[in-house]
């Protein structure tokens, strides 16, 4: 991964931390989506998944 994909990646997961308004049901989407850029960002997939994407759906 590049350095400026990474700094996209960063600022994808910034701007969406900064639409969190601390309401667990409302914020479940937002957190699903920071969730799999997170583990984009690490290169982490689900140690049980047999795939090497991120496409685990959690």
């Amino acid at each position: 991964m590049t350095e400026q994909q990474l700094l996209a990646l960063q600022e994808a997961i910034a701007a969406l931390k900064a639409q969190l308004t601390g309401d667990m049901f409302a914020d479940m989407e937002i957190r699903d989506q920071i969730h799999n850029l997170e583990m984009q960002l690490k290169g982490v997939k689900p140690m049980d998944s047999h795939f090497d994407c991120v496409g685990c759906g959690s």
